[in-house]
């Protein structure tokens, strides 16, 4: 099993010696390896069954400790990199060749951040050298908040998992892209579309890719529990509750819900960011309950409510 602890020293002599290590993130937990080297990026998408078509985003500690690996950055990318790193920001920029194309799925461009956590970004400064790191997850799986959310999944698989407590953002990075020079949101994440706007201007939005997808997290299905999650309204999934072999996952209090079992409240006072945070943990929760389907009550479409409702259609049975 893995061990997990906080030792920095440790996860950079194993990640120099080529093996994975889970490292926490303010958004989720990644599994990263050197992004410079193919058989510890190879041995990702191998301990994830991930499929070498989906690419991964790497981690440096600072914008200009990327600066090798990415050949321009246009001004809208630089404006954001300043405004939102180290924060729930990814951005595809155009690659150098130091990246290799098994990290990019042979795309020419690389998806790229400065991740929010203390023990990452040191562990970064240290290690010299960036990290591609997917969430640290059997592929297509609820992405993990906690180091014991890894190890129940990844525990035989990796060495280390360096502990950083809960994520504090709990859904994946916003991914934006700039090709032909017009800002694309290609992943609804943990930075909402607002903020992004407040720093370029509109930005338009290309989501979902069936099987080629341009950016990690595009893929139509993926973040799903074991269970059958059904996305719907909450007089739908109130009806559903009369079933006792149902679970209800809700985003904020009322009377209605006194007394329901087998349910949970993403935000009792209707908070998104709270909600937002335990999006994952709870869909964990519901899945080792003894029911047979999950049913979940869509979010309003608004700040970070249009990413975790994004993450709820894409883990829906459709």
């Amino acid at each position: 099993m893995s061990l997990i602890g906080r030792n920095v020293q440790k996860a950079a002599e194993l990640l120099r010696r080529g093996q994975l290590v889970a490292i926490p993130t303010e958004t989720v937990y990644g599994l990263g390896a050197n992004a410079l080297d193919n058989r510890a990026v190879l041995s990702i998408f191998e301990t994830k069954n991930r499929p070498t078509f989906d690419p991964l985003i790497v981690h440096a500690d600072s914008l200009e400790s990327l600066a090798p690996y990415i050949l321009n950055l246009p001004w809208q990318a630089r404006s954001l990199a300043e405004a939102f790193w180290p924060g729930p920001l990814t951005l595809v920029l155009p690659k150098g060749p130091l990246i290799a194309d098994l990290v990019t799925s042979g795309l020419p461009s690389v998806a790229v951040r400065v991740p929010n956590h203390p023990l990452t970004l040191e562990l970064l400064k240290v290690l010299g050298f960036p990290l591609a790191a997917p969430s640290a997850n059997p592929f297509g799986y609820i992405s993990p908040t906690t180091a014991t959310h890894v190890a129940a999944q990844l525990g035989k698989a990796i060495p280390y998992i360096l502990d950083g407590g809960e994520c504090q953002v709990g859904i994946e990075s916003t991914i934006v892209s700039f090709e032909g020079g017009k800002p694309t949101v290609l992943r609804l994440g943990g930075l909402p579309l607002e903020a992004i706007e407040s720093v370029v201007g509109e930005v338009s939005t290309t989501l979902h890719s069936s099987s080629n997808p341009q950016a990690p997290g595009m893929l139509k299905s993926h973040y799903a529990p074991r269970k059958p999650l059904y996305l719907g309204s909450r007089e739908q999934v109130l009806a559903q509750l009369a079933f006792p072999d149902r679970g209800g996952l809700f985003f904020q209090d009322s009377p209605e819900l006194d007394g329901l079992s087998n349910s949970l409240v993403l935000s009792p006072s209707g908070d998104l960011r709270e909600a937002a945070h335990h999006l994952f943990g709870y869909l964990r929760q519901l899945d080792a309950l003894p029911i047979r389907s999950i049913w979940a009550e869509k979010l309003p479409e608004r700040d970070l409510g249009r990413a975790i409702n994004d993450r709820l259609f894409r883990a829906s049975v459709r």
